[in-house]
């Protein structure tokens, strides 16, 4: 089968236009089978011939945008109609043809995708502090059908992937928007392999001269890692073989570089690279769920792993559906590598978030879409009503904003309840945050805390994995005001004001 890059040579040959659509579709039968290839030809057809004659700026006939968008969506497993409209989607903006038109050839659950990805395709970006109403769109697109969200971050993608041809000023708005609006929520979403790529596609846009140091200082670095982790796998793959355990992949898995720019940053670093026990794990993919605790066993055995650094996220899923087998051990000559370890669906779900397990159905059942009446929304994905409640709730565009950057782009961490609940919190949140999350009562009446067993202040910061018993006290008359110093979440601020004594 041909790659992608072979099949962009044959788009740019037009006595190749027959061998690039029969690429694209093995490309789809790769991932799925519900897919009506002669739909796909048509839409493949009706989108080049709007497109003929159009170039985009960095000289390559526009047909391929759509086209590599298309792919990318076939890859993360997205539905058919996802796909038509990939192809289709900048067709009304672009070309003389109509929404009508599509909406004929196509049908109206389409046309409504490519009504959606147009109408985010008009939203410019002028910074953060100007960007509200924008922004609202954006996600009130996403909480109607969130497919257009997923379709606008493979269209990004691959517009990242040409920024270059853009002029500078365009190439750091661009760069700028992906990494503080998109890259946020498609982490939000679970889908840790758009964000990275979001991520490190702008970075060299948007931080040219801290892109280049880390590229000429830090890179180097990565790749003596990666040459000795490629030992440690020749040990791993010899003793899984002994134990009779199967697996699916087992390789070396560098840190992306913006993520890693961002870890160097901060204090306890210092843009130390040697205080960073992950530039470089392991990860290894199993079948099963025994197969991946097996694999810790054979790990452990062979080496001594680091107190307080066993992580398993497969009982305790992080919010965003996140689950895998973390653990740091020393390793060959003493030196510290982090490994992780999951099965496929795991990998898939940290991979593409909430387009790894899409289940649109084509036998004409119509989807849910979210925010509309009878739609069931995972409970890690309950953010996303949320969403929708403050578009209708916040009319006030600086509030609204500052609702979403604290409380939803914010970076997250999770705690747990005595019980084994998750509560998923913005970073630096406190106990009372924690009280409010779980019921606006018990925050009213929350008197302390116990983390971890030990007894806690209120404005205790919490850190990710803490178990947090809220102290109430039933005749407490209601929060205090000097709360509003600390707490972090918006939710808790909005009720300490209603609820406390003036």
């Amino acid at each position: 089968m041909p790659s992608i890059e072979d099949l962009l040579k044959i788009l740019k040959n037009e006595n190749g236009r027959q061998n690039s659509k029969i690429a694209i579709l093995s490309n789809f039968r790769r991932h799925k089978s519900e897919y009506d290839y002669d739909l796909i030809r048509l839409a493949y057809d009706y989108a080049e011939t709007a497109h003929r004659g159009q170039n985009r700026k960095s000289g390559e006939p526009y047909i391929i945008h759509p086209l590599e968008t298309a792919i990318y969506l076939a890859k993360m497993g997205m539905d058919q109609s996802s796909i038509l409209a990939a192809l289709l989607h900048d067709i009304p903006e672009d070309t003389n043809v109509s929404l009508v038109d599509i909406e004929k050839n196509f049908g109206p659950e389409v046309a409504k995708l490519v009504a959606g990805i147009t109408k985010l395709g008009i939203i410019k970006y002028r910074g953060l502090e100007r960007y509200a109403e924008n922004l609202r769109k954006m996600l009130v697109s996403m909480a109607q059908d969130i497919r257009i969200i997923l379709i606008k971050m493979a269209d990004r993608v691959h517009n990242l992937k040409t920024l270059g041809a853009l002029p500078p000023d365009k190439q750091k708005r661009i760069a700028q928007e992906s990494i503080e609006i998109y890259a946020p929520i498609a982490n939000r979403l679970g889908m840790g392999q758009v964000k990275g790529e979001l991520e490190d596609l702008a970075f060299p846009f948007l931080y040219p001269d801290k892109y280049l140091w880390m590229k000429e200082h830090i890179l180097p670095k990565v790749q003596t890692e990666m040459a000795y982790i490629e030992n440690v796998i020749k040990i791993i793959r010899k003793e899984l073989a002994e134990q009779k355990i199967k697996f699916v992949s087992l390789h070396g898995r560098a840190k992306r570089l913006y993520s890693l720019f961002l870890k160097l940053q901060r204090p306890q670093y210092d843009n130390d690279v040697t205080k960073i026990y992950d530039l470089v794990a392991c990860r290894i993919i199993v079948p099963t769920v025994e197969e991946c605790y097996q694999t810790l066993g054979v790990i452990h055995r062979l080496w001594k792993p680091l107190p307080g650094r066993i992580k398993d996220y497969i009982a305790q899923p992080k919010p965003n559906g996140y689950q895998s087998l973390h653990t740091t051990v020393f390793c060959q000559d003493g030196k510290i590598v982090e490994f992780q370890i999951r099965t496929k669906a795991m990998h898939e779900q940290a991979e593409f978030g909430i387009a790894a397990h899409w289940h649109y159905k084509e036998a004409g059942k119509k989807p849910k879409k979210l925010g509309n009446p009878g739609a069931v929304l995972p409970k890690k994905m309950a953010w996303i009503e949320d969403l929708v409640k403050w578009q209708k709730e916040i009319q006030d565009n600086e509030q609204y904003l500052n609702s979403l950057t604290l409380d939803f782009f914010h970076n997250r961490i999770f705690c747990f309840t005595p019980r084994g609940d998750v509560i998923d919190l913005p970073e630096e949140a406190t106990p009372v945050d924690f009280a409010y999350h779980v019921h606006s009562w018990i925050g009213d009446h929350c008197v302390g805390a116990r983390v971890n067993g030990a007894m806690a202040s209120c404005d205790t910061t919490l850190k990710n994995g803490d178990v947090v018993e809220i102290i109430t006290e039933k005749n407490r008359k209601g929060p205090n005001r000097d709360w509003l110093k600390f707490v972090k979440t918006n939710a808790a601020k909005d009720k300490i004001r209603t609820a406390a004594p003036k």
